[in-house]
C-alpha cells in the first residue's frame, strides 16, 4: 500500500553498511514513532535502524507529502501522550494502533508543501538562534574562566599562604546521616556530596556554610562544583564537609578557590573516591588581606551572575521561541473538516 510500517531494530541510529542486518535497516526516508515514556515523532531521511519499543512510517502516495504528515503529528503529541498515560502513568505506552487510528487532514499537495517550506524554514532560524546563543554563553564562561584564573594567580612570595585546616571552621562532628525511611518530609533542604537530596522537618545547622564533598565519582570528574554554600537551616548528612567562615568574603573566596583547581592529590581510593577529614585539611589557599578576598570575590560575582542570567535568560528565550514555533505551527495546521 501506499504507507509502510516498520518495526523492530536496535536503536535509532545512522547504519554504517552492514553493521546491522538488512532486515533491521531502513533506507527510505520516514517518520518515527517513540511510544515509550515521552511521546514524540522523530524524521529521518538516511538509512537507519531503531529499537523494538519504535516503529516508523514511510509514505508513499501522490497526493501526500511525508514531511507534512510529521509536521501535522507534532500537533497530535498531547493527544497520544494522554493516550499513553492511560496504560500508565509509570512509563505510558503507545501502540502501532494508536498512530495507525490517527485521522489527517489532507489538503492540496501545493499547500502541504508550502506549510513544510514555511516550517522548515522557522526550524532552521530556531536552530541558528540555539546555537548562537550558547556560543555567546560559552564565550562568557570563558571569559568568566580567565578572569577567576588571572585573579586566583599570585606571583611567588606574593601572598601568604595556610591550609584550609588554618582558615576555616569544620564543624564535619555535628553532620548526621539519616536512612530515607528514617527521614520525615518537610522543607528543610538536606543535603549530601553533590547538593540536595531530599527535603526534611528538622535541621541541624542555621546560617551560612561551606560545603565541600567528601566522597563519589564528582571529585575527579568535577561535572558539578565540589565546593559549594548553604544558606539557612539546614540539614547536612556524612557526605558533605561543613566548613564555617566569619565573613562572606573569606567563605566565598574559598569556595571560588577550591572549584578551580585541581584535588586529585588529596582525593584517595580508586573506585570510591573519597577527600577525608585529614587531606581537607591540609590542602594549601591563597590567604591575601581581607580587603584583597572582598575585591575579588565582588568581580568575580557580577561575573557570575552575567553568566548565570545568561544562562537562565538562554532556556527561557528558546522556550519562548519553541512556543511560538507551537503557535504559529498549529495555526498552519488547524483545518476546518469538510462535511459532506
Amino acid at each position: 500500500g501506499p504507507i509502510r510500517v516498520f518495526a523492530g531494530g536496535q536503536t535509532v541510529a545512522d547504519v554504517a553498511e552492514g553493521s546491522v542486518p538488512e532486515r533491521d535497516v531502513v533506507r527510505v526516508p520516514s517518520i518515527i514513532v517513540k511510544s515509550r515514556g515521552h511521546v514524540g515523532f522523530a524524521y529521518y531521511e538516511r538509512p537507519f535502524t531503531h529499537k523494538a519499543e519504535l516503529w516508523s512510517y514511510s509514505i508513499e502516495h501522490p497526493d501526500v507529502d511525508q514531511k507534512y504528515v510529521y509536521y501535522y503529528l507534532l500537533t497530535q503529541v498531547g493527544v497520544l501522550q494522554a493516550i499513553a498515560r492511560a496504560t500508565s502513568v509509570k512509563l505510558p505506552q503507545l501502540g502501532v494502533g494508536d498512530t495507525d487510528a490517527l485521522r489527517i487532514p489532507i489538503p492540496p499537495l501545493a499547500v502541504q508543501r508550502e506549510i513544510v517550506r514555511v516550517l522548515d524554514a522557522f526550524a532552521e532560524l530556531e536552530a541558528e538562534l540555539e546555537a548562537e546563543l550558547e556560543a555567546e554563553l560559552e564565550a562568557r564562561r570563558r571569559q568568566y574562566a580567565h578572569y577567576r584564573d588571572a585573579l586566583l594567580t599570585f606571583p611567588e612570595g606574593g601572598v601568604r599562604w595556610a591550609t584550609l585546616g588554618e582558615v576555616a571552621v569544620n564543624l564535619d562532628a555535628q553532620r548526621r546521616p539519616v536512612t530515607k525511611s528514617a527521614r520525615t518530609p518537610g522543607r528543610i533542604p538536606y543535603y549530601g556530596a553533590s547538593g540536595v537530596v531530599d527535603y526534611v522537618s528538622e535541621y541541624i545547622f542555621d546560617g551560612d556554610y561551606l560545603l565541600v564533598s567528601e566522597d563519589g565519582a564528582n571529585l575527579l570528574a568535577r561535572s558539578t562544583p565540589i565546593a559549594f554554600s548553604i544558606s539557612g537551616r539546614t540539614w547536612v548528612n556524612n557526605h558533605a564537609h561543613v566548613l564555617a567562615f566569619s565573613t562572606y568574603s573569606e567563605r566565598r573566596f574559598i569556595e571560588i578557590y577550591l572549584n578551580s583547581i585541581d584535588l586529585s592529590p588529596f582525593v584517595s581510593g580508586g573506585a570510591q573516591p573519597k577527600l577525608n577529614q585529614a587531606n581537607l585539611n591540609r590542602i594549601p589557599v591563597p590567604a591575601p588581606p581581607f580587603e584583597e578576598q572582598a575585591r575579588v570575590v565582588a568581580i568575580l560575582d557580577k561575573f557570575d551572575a552575567l553568566v548565570n542570567d545568561l544562562s537562565s535568560g538562554l532556556p527561557a528565550e528558546l522556550a519562548a521561541r519553541r512556543k511560538q514555533y507551537e503557535y504559529y505551527r498549529d495555526r498552519l495546521l488547524t483545518f476546518e473538516e469538510k462535511i459532506a
